[in-house]
Parts: C-alpha cells; structure tokens; sequence
C-alpha cells in the first residue's frame, strides 16, 4: 500500500455514495451537478495521481489502489455525462486523464475531451431566435 492508500480508499467510498445516490436531472443538463462532480470527484483522483507521480520521487500503487482510483475516476465522469442526459461506461486510465487535465488546465474540458458530453453540436449550436 502507498501512502495514499487512505484517500484512495476515501475517493472511492464517496464514489459509490454518489453513484446511490444519483437521482437523472428532469431537464437535463444539471450544469451546477455535473461540475460538483468534476471538482469534488473527479478532479480530486486525478489529483492523487498527480502527486503521486510529481511530488517527489514517483509512487507505485498497488493494484488495488490503483483499480480504486480510476473506479472512483470513472464513476465520477459516468455520473458528469448522467447530468448532461447521456449514459456511458467511461474506462479511461488515470494516466490520461491527468494528460489531458495538466494540457487544459480545466476539469469541464478535460471531461468533455473525454466523455465527448456535451457533443460537438450542443457546444457549437447557434443560439435560438426569438419570436
């Protein structure tokens, strides 16, 4: 076990807690869940994974340390595109995940890179005219 294994174990009880207690937005898109999932969740994993690997000499996980992590990762961006009204089974690696975060610097683009929620056309689409 790394010295991380406490807030791995924490990331991934509240995973589960949030995956429960998921309730689907009436009209989608619940912008405001959605993020809360990013920064509290999300953000949160790949910072573990980060430190890990940059703040100081690089720590290995064990196997089930490490499967924790990108479990409680993937959950928490299955449950990002939920808010958007979109059901996926996100399998992506910790490893590129904090790429793509350290490349945007944003935790929304980096799960839109990711998740492709929202799609290209609902970011893209021209605002509705009036009357």
């Amino acid at each position: 076990m790394s010295r991380y294994a406490d807030r791995i174990a924490a990331l991934h009880r509240q995973a589960r807690r949030d995956e429960r207690a998921f309730s689907p937005p009436a009209d989608p898109p619940a912008e405001d869940e959605a993020m809360g999932y990013l920064r509290e969740g999300f953000g949160e994993a790949v910072a573990v994974y980060l430190d890990a690997r940059t703040g100081g000499p690089p720590v290995r996980f064990g196997v089930e340390e490490f499967d924790r992590l990108e479990g409680a990762m993937n959950t928490w961006l299955s449950l990002y595109a939920r808010c958007h009204g979109v059901e996926i089974e996100s399998d992506h690696t910790v490893r590129t995940a904090a790429e793509v975060l350290l490349d945007t610097h944003d935790v929304g683009q980096t799960a839109a890179v990711l998740t492709h929620v929202p799609g290209r056309e609902s970011a893209s689409a021209p605002p509705a005219a009036d009357g």
